[in-house]
């Protein structure tokens, strides 16, 4: 949606006066992403806690309110989803503000938006008797409603009295902790365990897998906002979306007069109420007589549904697991503390990457049991060591590693590196890796 990432501004939006350093809490694929955007907004975190694996966000925010209670039990703790435009920062740091007091105070606070329209993608929040929508202060909560259909929506938007349910929380850990043990014990019990039997990894807090597979995949929404009795929602009327579903993501681009969104490398022809979106440089997307339909190309998958459809991606991504595609659990690009690689081309004995160094960067001494590779540097300048051999490699310089023999690369340069890397052999897995030394201190 701009030239930062959705977690960059939102990174961005929570620093300054009044916060402290962000926790992450994020999955094993992004956790190298999350260091490298973070850097690029000259902040460091406090700390970022790796989940074995997607357990929704009740499990989360508690692992999250452990880590920060062992310091500091009354630590003020602000949910903020990742994925979330929010153009006017200094309006939503002020609603934070006004929020506080009863956050302090030991109460949950939600935050609800004004509601335009009749959106069955967001939950909503219903105000008790007597609260003001408009009001710059936290309001009484009667409760949560979950996802609605059509005519509901527009019933509840007709009252009045509700606005959706954002997603994002303020409180302090300690009442998040006490509402957990009451409502969700079990979870706090496996999450606890987890925590207490966490990791630390290239400066990554590895939650223990064991026990974090024990907590049930539960929205906190479901598992302590529907339960609890200490609930306060703070209204909220400046922009904002949240972009779930690839509809939303249509309706924050602004579409045209034909009401269609095209991203670089896309073209509508006869379309209306159209996204089309090529992800991927070189591959163009062209739509042709498409009324309400979102299409998606990226280099490894693309998605074609109806806009209404939009939310049903979790859906597709089911399916894809059930039918093994590695689309479903793996990015285009695999990111590593050194920088990145992505696949061009596999074949049944071959494979060819491209893969980027950042600036100083080193990977670690290997040798592989099954593949032989040729290394050819395109951009940038390349230390390589093949067994006793050092040599620098500069652009359209190449150099055949064999089968077996001790291999490392290091960009010694100021800009990054990039090669293409051409592998040939019988079994060309990421795990077919000895590791010798490594400045990373991986296995």
């Amino acid at each position: 949606m701009g030239e930062e990432s959705l977690f960059q501004a939102s990174a961005r939006r929570l620093s300054g006066e009044g916060f402290a350093a962000p926790v992450i809490v994020t999955g094993e694929p992004f956790r190298f992403i999350v260091t490298e955007q973070l850097a690029q907004t000259r902040q460091a975190p406090q700390a970022i806690l790796i989940e074995p694996e997607g357990r929704n966000t009740a499990p989360a925010v508690l692992a999250a309110a452990l880590w920060l209670a062992q310091n500091d039990p009354d630590a003020l703790m602000l949910v903020a989803p990742s994925d979330h435009v929010i153009p006017d920062g200094e309006a939503f740091r002020t609603a934070i503000a006004s929020a506080a007091p009863r956050a302090r105070n030991g109460d949950l606070v939600t935050f609800g938006i004004a509601p335009d329209r009749p959106e069955t993608g967001y939950g909503y929040l219903e105000l008790a008797a007597g609260a003001d929508v408009g009001a710059a202060t936290p309001q009484n909560l009667a409760r949560f409603v979950e996802k609605p259909d059509k005519a509901q929506a527009q019933k509840m938007v007709e009252a009045g009295n509700f606005l959706w349910n954002a997603g994002i929380f303020l409180f302090t850990a300690k009442t998040a902790i006490d509402a957990y043990r009451k409502h969700a014990p079990a979870m706090t019990k496996a999450v606890t365990a987890a925590l207490d039997g966490a990791a630390c990894d290239l400066g990554f807090i590895r939650l223990s897998p064991e026990p974090w597979a024990r907590a049930e995949g539960i929205s906190i929404d479901y598992a302590i906002m529907e339960k609890a009795n200490n609930l306060a929602v703070m209204p909220y009327r400046s922009g904002w979306s949240d972009l779930g579903g690839w509809d939303a993501v249509w309706l924050e681009s602004g579409p045209d007069d034909e009401g269609n969104v095209c991203s670089d490398h896309a073209t509508a022809i006869s379309c209306t109420d159209t996204l089309l979106r090529s992800e991927t440089p070189g591959l163009e997307l062209v739509g042709i007589g498409l009324t309400d339909i979102v299409a998606i190309a990226m280099n490894d998958a693309v998605l074609v549904a109806h806009k209404s459809e939009a939310q049903r991606v979790k859906e597709a991504v089911s399916a894809l697991k059930a039918r093994g595609a590695s689309q479903a659990v793996q990015l285009p690009r695999d990111y590593r503390p050194w920088g990145w690689y992505e696949s061009l081309a596999i074949g049944g004995r071959f494979q060819v990457k491209r893969i980027v160094v950042n600036p100083g960067a080193l990977l670690s001494l290997q040798s592989h049991h099954h593949r032989s590779e040729h290394w050819i540097v395109v951009a940038g300048t390349a230390r390589v060591t093949v067994d006793e051999e050092v040599r620098l490699l500069t652009e359209n310089q190449s150099i055949y590693i064999p089968l077996g023999a001790v291999h490392r690369m290091e960009n010694p340069g100021k800009v990054p590196m990039v090669l293409i890397e051409v592998q040939t052999g019988s079994y060309l897995g990421e795990d077919d890796i000895i590791r010798y030394e490594d400045i990373y201190s991986r296995g």
